[in-house]
């Protein structure tokens, strides 16, 4: 018999969550409708549709800018008479704006704008919203403020989805589920249940309408980049947009982040205190995903600063080590990092969930930017800077010289006040920084990087809220420090070595064979004849020519016959034997 089970410790509940996070509540009238219902534009699965959507919007942005732009003017207390036709034109364009929208700032429309359009263009946001390197502070800002949930969507559709999915009735998956959401984002909606076998579970279903409506929203923003490119190629549109379609696609996947988990597991095997969800295969597919349920509290529940000093330290280590071996060992690292997908288990052992979107870091990559990290702990201000333009693209009119001397002098201050704090200076806010210069002199950094970012953040702030006293260089140089003795251990160097003797073996057995090809081809190469010019016969070609013309024109005006009669032989002389 299906029922609801009741609401598990650990997981944020409706009830468990702040007012300012909670989903809003559908009514019984609500209930009843179906999701078109609920949010109509997602169904309107058109292009032409979704493109007139876009438009709109995007015409509404440009003259709310412009609106922006004239309130600046008027805030300034200019002149009345001063820029009369620019206020008169925003007078005439103000009723073509929405009116909770006419007199906000631009990075305020900008943000309401993508809410509007819907889940493609939040997600969007949030992708520009960690692009600091790139794009206005002010607008960087705003838009981590944007909302990225929709209302829950009847259980009902969800069973549908479930059962349509997985080919079969829910009362043959689940011993039971619950009906209620425990929580609702624009792409998913998360339900506990409970196995067959009497293990909790979370399940994990792509809402109606999401799939389609987003697959045809990053058609549209793929054509649209090539546009913004040519219009604004400072903010690198057509980057950013490419970044976040390649992230965004496996998002409506959830098969990807079952591989995701694995691949964690498999990474963090000899660490049994860190773990991640086990999936249940043979009840997820592409639009429902069933993962082990934690049942533990987040880094931010006040329960957690009740573990002892000894447990609150291990946490700390535990959180800090795995994010720090996630980015410069492995370089396959959880790229929407913050405390709520964190969770503090008995033990104490430390749960990552909500893995759908990683970053990787090709061979290259990641040695470099450990090689980065570790000069940045290490204060070696020279070698920082080296490996940083290592991964630098220089743009258009780009100046590296310039960018070299500013980072130096940042990472100088940086050293002289972490000095003076005694190490309470944040390395995530640094490595921003730095990379934000780029956007000043024309140097772009991976999306990769301000990932990792994102996800230092959060290892700095998790520390510091359950240690407010924490040396983060310290704790940071700790980890890297092993990660590096590790890299250069000389029994992992022999491994690396080995892997290599045989085919090191194949080029020496192969070696005479080599060098008697080399020489070979070197006296064919020094022996051949010099290939024949394809204009050689270009110049006797042109002197035949001008002797037949020039004996036209002298016997047309009459000219001395030995003239003319003299030009057409040598005409005949040039072209058959003039080389």
């Amino acid at each position: 018999m299906m029922e609801a089970v009741k609401p598990v410790p650990g997981f944020k509940t409706e009830e468990a969550m702040p007012s300012s996070e909670r989903q809003p509540q559908t009514n019984n009238k609500d209930e009843k409708k179906t999701p078109e219902a609920l949010y109509p534009s997602l169904f309107h699965r058109s292009v032409v549709y979704r493109l007139f959507l876009l438009y709109k919007h995007g015409l509404g942005l440009l003259v709310g800018a412009y609106l922006a732009y004239v309130n600046t003017l008027i805030s300034k207390k200019q002149r009345f008479f001063r820029y009369t036709g620019a206020r008169s034109l925003a007078f005439f364009l103000r009723p073509f704006v929405k009116k909770e929208l006419r007199n906000q700032p631009f990075e305020v429309q900008l943000r309401r704008r993508l809410e509007m359009l819907g889940p493609t263009y939040v997600k969007l946001g949030q992708i520009m919203a960690i692009r600091e390197d790139i794009l206005p502070e002010k607008i960087t800002d705003e838009l981590k403020r944007l909302l990225d949930r929709l209302p829950e969507v009847p259980f009902e559709w969800i069973q549908r989805i479930i059962e349509k999915s997985l080919r079969a009735r829910l009362d043959e998956l689940f011993f039971d589920i619950q009906k209620a959401p425990i929580g609702t984002a624009s792409i998913a909606q998360t339900h506990l249940a409970t196995t067959k076998a009497g293990e909790k579970i979370v399940i994990k279903v792509i809402k109606p309408g999401i799939r389609e409506a987003i697959l045809s929203d990053i058609k549209l923003l793929q054509i649209s980049a090539v546009i913004l490119e040519w219009l604004i190629p400072r903010y690198q549109p057509q980057m950013i947009i490419n970044e976040f379609c390649v992230y965004t696609e496996k998002e409506v996947d959830l098969t990807y982040e079952a591989d995701h988990a694995e691949i964690f597991a498999a990474n963090f095997a000899n660490q049994p205190d860190v773990i991640f969800p086990r999936i249940y295969r043979h009840l997820s597919s592409q639009d429902v995903l069933c993962m082990e349920y934690f049942d533990g509290l987040k880094p931010s529940d006040p329960r957690v600063l009740e573990f002892s000093p000894d447990d609150l330290q291990k946490i700390i280590d535990l959180g800090s080590g795995a994010i720090i071996k996630m980015l410069y060992a492995d370089g396959f690292f959880h790229a929407d990092l913050h405390a709520g997908n964190l969770i503090v288990l008995p033990g104490p052992q430390v749960g990552f969930i909500d893995v759908g979107m990683v970053g990787r870091f090709d061979e290259k990559l990641k040695f470099t930017m450990l090689y980065y990290f570790h000069a940045l702990v290490s204060g070696d201000i020279d070698s920082s800077v080296q490996y940083l333009m290592a991964m630098a693209r220089i743009g258009r009119r780009g100046d590296p010289v310039s960018f070299k001397r500013a980072a130096s002098d940042l990472f100088r201050r940086y050293l002289l006040r972490a000095a003076a704090a005694d190490g309470s200076v944040s390395l995530a806010q640094l490595i921003l920084q730095s990379i934000a210069l780029g956007g000043k002199y024309r140097v772009f950094f991976p999306v990769e990087m301000t990932l990792m970012i994102k996800a230092l953040v959060t290892f700095e702030g998790v520390g510091l809220m359950l240690n407010p006293n924490l040396d983060i260089p310290a704790l940071s140089r700790k980890h890297i420090s092993a990660i590096f003795a590790e890299h250069y251990n000389p029994q992992l160097l022999f491994k690396q070595f080995m892997r290599g003797v045989p085919e090191l073996i194949d080029v020496i057995v192969r070696l005479p064979e080599f060098i008697s090809e080399s020489a070979r081809y070197l006296q064919h190469v020094f022996n051949a004849p010099a290939p024949e010019n394809p204009l050689s016969g270009l110049r006797s070609a042109l002197m035949a020519g001008s002797c037949i013309i020039g004996g036209v024109i002298a016997f047309v005006y009459g000219a001395n016959p030995i003239l003319w009669i003299g030009l057409f032989v040598s005409s005949v002389i040039f072209f058959f034997f003039g080389k």
